[in-house]
């Protein structure tokens, strides 16, 4: 048997199978494809549910077993020494319970995949960080590299850190003193040991460290002498109010510095009045204080700065026609307070769609203006809001077209996903070292070579929109979606000045990472802003044996000066076990996490490389970790595509990545749109990407009254902590087969939405949902549900605004009939069906168990 050893987990250069080779239709054309009452109610469902969660608690994960602890408190150190022999494939028979992929097809569960519990006592387990803002990809660490080796899986973290949490979620705590290790400066934590009240050892580096006096009291129970008690010990995910001593200047304002391209071509696509509306709207919700400052720009073939100095009987326009060599012609009255200026800042936002409305300059100075924009920044850092409808032509940072339409749809490798030049990441590096953070908003029909323009994002700890096809009148849905997405930017939590650390066990190394930011050391992230829809993830490797310990432990400790001033840690800390063979790291393998952060690895590939090689190395992942658990974990040998349980969804995710945007050969798919998908999915959160991979598919032309109880409770259990609540709406597998004419279906991707209506829909949907007496009657390009005053409207309109509330972007709605032009990108979502240019999912099964045969 041959093993491909050269994929993503092991970095040993390109993979084996060629893209040519390895993912080309094999002769397969003969195999079909298989394919008041209410609150009574809910008030009994959740009461139900306590009552379970507490029977579950005692008996779900055998292996999980408690441990009595010492007066300490909980962690490592106190553990019974009989948890290192712990065998995990004995106990957790679900997890390994193997699958014949190419019998067993109804794999996909009905309801969202959730992370797998680690094997840890319940006392430690109950304390870990919630999967949802920090997870590994395999919840079992391996005691060796080679073990590692062996099973070919890869080892990483993907953290979600300033996610938006509630109050019983992130307690606060204000302390003169956070208690640190004096060697590794590790955070105090739940999974450290008290060895005595005195004395507490750091669970990173197992230093001793004493107890300061004041960690003795403890200000939630009022005690004293039970320093492990204390929150800081109670919680993995913490927040301290940070003293003088983690600040290099006193917290600086929350700055806001608005670059808007006003050119011909910007103005005709109307987004100057949209963004203007939307400021106006939510000028009062703009994080901060009563110290806060605004600042704009805008520019086409010159820069027009704008005085909004107090005193002014209305705003003052400065033109610089000279590029090549910007000034700031009155840097002082360039950002103001926007407490004291408010009225001329209203002014201005009222007055500049019709200022530039008869424009017909054509060119676009975007570089120049960056360039300004950085030195009115540099003081104090701040955020930048870059918005662009057209490829820079012109001065510093000018960009010409480097998309060739006709290869589009190419199959063979895709050219220029890498910047045409390196003005842009320069100028990111610059601002990220004057602690400014720039977002850009690209709203085109045409080319803009988001490869380049995108790194200005990238390396400053910014984040990129883009609204493809973007005009007012001819494109409503994505007018609707940039203002929503404008109105959660505006509003949304913000940090300044952040830093973000990562430790580990000893014996473990981070090596890569992948979001955005810069990296100013080994294990530190330069974030001169984060917001709450950052995500983030990190490869590692294991340098040195961990035979002697039974858990390890990583920690992200995020610094931020708030909006508010102030300067504030954010902490979180994860334990997982130890695994001493192969089958135990296959029982703890997290498949989401781990398809998360192949998927960063992925895009990273594909630009410094080839997009063939990440293709190959993606198929190489599947293939080799199903042939080293065929080869290291099964005890007996069977014929087929065998997996484990806890891998069954493997395969179907890889497949899925390959006809994702991002990947996909031999489908039309825009440059821009290509790079647009390689960054979300470098920078979105999981929960987000895995969307966008693989969709969730619902019908729902049958929704009853079950389902408003379900969102409700979703939303109240979720605040609440706890996570057994009923099923909502049944997720279907992407094929058409699993499609009626019958019925509606909708399809939730990510960052779009498609409700697909059959041509014999019931009539009934028709009329009470979309308001039109039958199907002929069905208009084309429509993106909007009809707010009807039906039960069934209400349902379809709540589940819809229900998902659409889960995420912190908006995704807009089309409905799509048989005739519509976007039947096509529908369909291509059917990831377990065959097209012109890849294979179906039981095509690509019979590939991988070929390769794993040869």
């Amino acid at each position: 048997m041959r093993l491909h050893d050269q994929t993503f987990g092991l970095e040993k250069g390109y993979p084996r199978c060629s893209s040519s080779s390895s993912f080309e239709k094999p002769g397969y054309e003969h195999i079909r494809v298989f394919g008041g009452v209410y609150m009574d109610l809910r008030n009994r469902v959740i009461v139900n549910i306590r009552i379970l969660k507490g029977l579950l608690a005692a008996c779900k994960r055998t292996d999980c077993f408690t441990l009595p602890q010492p007066p300490g408190g909980p962690g490592p150190a106190q553990l019974s020494p009989s948890m290192a022999a712990m065998s995990l494939q004995s106990n957790t028979p679900e997890a390994l319970r193997v699958v014949n992929l190419l019998q067993e097809r109804n794999l996909l569960p009905p309801s969202p995949v959730s992370a797998p519990t680690p094997c840890l006592p319940q006392d430690l387990q109950k304390l870990n960080c919630s999967p949802e803002v920090f997870r590994s990809t395999l919840t079992s660490i391996p005691q060796t590299q080679a073990l590692l080796n062996k099973a070919k899986m890869p080892l990483g973290l993907l953290l979600h850190p300033f996610k938006d949490l509630s109050v019983t979620q992130l307690p606060v705590v204000t302390s003169s003193t956070i208690v640190r290790c004096r060697s590794c400066r590790t955070y105090i934590n739940p999974f450290v040991s008290f060895l005595d009240q005195r004395r507490w050892k750091c669970n990173l580096c197992y230093r001793v460290n004493d107890v300061p006096e004041e960690f003795m009291y403890n200000p939630v129970s009022r005690s004293y002498g039970e320093p492990h008690k204390r929150p800081e010990v109670q919680n993995a995910t913490i927040e301290f109010i940070a003293p003088s001593e983690y600040m290099l200047r006193p917290p600086q304002p929350a700055v806001y510095l608005f670059v808007l391209d006003v050119s011909h071509n910007a103005v005709e696509t109307g987004f100057l009045s949209v963004f203007c509306q939307s400021v106006l709207d939510n000028i009062d919700a703009l994080p901060g204080d009563s110290r806060t400052k605004v600042g704009f720009i805008t520019f086409d073939s010159t820069i027009h700065f704008y005085n909004l100095q107090e005193g002014l009987s209305q705003p003052q326009m400065l033109i610089v026609s000279d590029i090549e060599d910007i000034f700031l012609p009155t840097p002082d009255s360039l950002l103001v307070n926007l407490n004291e200026c408010k009225e001329l800042v209203q002014d201005l936002l009222k007055s500049l769609p019709s200022l530039f409305e008869k424009t017909m300059e054509t060119q676009s100075a975007l570089g120049s203006a960056l360039q300004a924009a950085f030195k009115l920044l540099s003081p104090t850092g701040g955020r930048m809001s870059v918005f662009q409808t057209q490829l820079p032509n012109l001065g510093v940072g000018a960009l010409q077209s480097r998309e060739d339409p006709n290869q589009r749809a190419s199959s063979k490798d895709i050219q220029h996903l890498s910047p045409a030049t390196d003005f842009y990441k320069k100028l990111a590096l610059d601002c990220s070292g004057q602690q400014v953070a720039v977002d850009l908003f690209l709203l085109s029909a045409q080319y803009c070579d988001m490869a380049s323009l995108g790194c200005i994002s990238r390396y400053s700890a910014g984040s990129v929109y883009y609204y493809p096809s973007y005009h007012h009148r001819h494109n409503p849905a994505q007018v609707e979606r940039f203002q929503k997405d404008l109105k959660r930017y505006l509003t949304r939590k913000i940090g300044f000045e952040a830093v973000m650390r990562i430790r580990c066990t000893k014996g473990l190394s981070i090596h890569t990472f992948h979001g955005n930011f810069f990296v100013r050391s080994t294990d530190l992230l330069s974030l001169p802003n984060v917001n709450p829809d950052a995500g983030f993830a990190v490869q590692m490797s294991i340098e040195e044996n961990l035979d002697d310990m039974q858990v390890v432990s990583f920690q992200a400790a995020l610094l931020y000066t708030s909006s508010k001033g102030e300067r504030r840690i954010r902490v979180h800390t994860l334990c997982l076990p130890v695994a001493n063979s192969v089958s135990d790291i296959f029982a703890g393998a997290d498949v989401q996490a781990i398809t998360g952060l192949l998927a960063c690895m992925a895009v990273d590939r594909s630009v410094t490389a080839s997009l063939s090689d990440a293709r190959d190395a993606m198929i190489n992942a599947s293939i080799d970790s199903l042939s080293s658990y065929r080869q290291f974990a099964l005890t007996i040998q069977q014929p087929g595509l065998l997996a484990p349980t806890c891998l069954r969804l493997f395969p179907l995710y890889i497949l899925a990545l390959l006809k994702q945007k991002a990947f996909r050969t031999g489908t039309s798919t825009r440059l821009d749109e290509r790079m647009f998908a390689m960054y979300q999915l470098k920078y979105q959160p999981l929960a987000f990407a895995m969307l966008m991979i693989h969709p969730a598919l619902y019908r729902v032309d049958d929704l009853t009254d079950e389902v408003r109880i379900f969102m409700s409770l979703h939303s109240f259990l979720v605040c609440d902590n706890l996570t057994s609540h009923p099923q909502g709406p049944a997720i279907l597998q992407l094929s058409v087969e699993k499609l009626s004419r019958e019925g509606a279906f909708l399809m939730d991707a990510g960052t779009v939405m498609y409700l697909w209506i059959g041509r014999n829909c019931h009539p009934n949907f028709l009329t009470q949902v979309l308001g039109v007496p039958n199907y002929a009657a069905l208009p084309d390009n429509l993106y909007l549900l009809p707010e009807l005053d039906t039960a069934e409207s209400q349902r379809t309109r709540a589940f819809i605004g229900w998902l659409r509330d889960q995420r912190p972007f908006f995704p807009s709605l089309h409905i799509i009939r048989d005739e519509s032009q976007l039947k096509p990108v529908f369909m291509q979502s059917m990831i377990e069906d065959r097209t012109e240019s890849a294979l179906s999912y039981y095509e690509f099964l019979l590939h991988v168990q070929q390769q794993i045969s040869k």
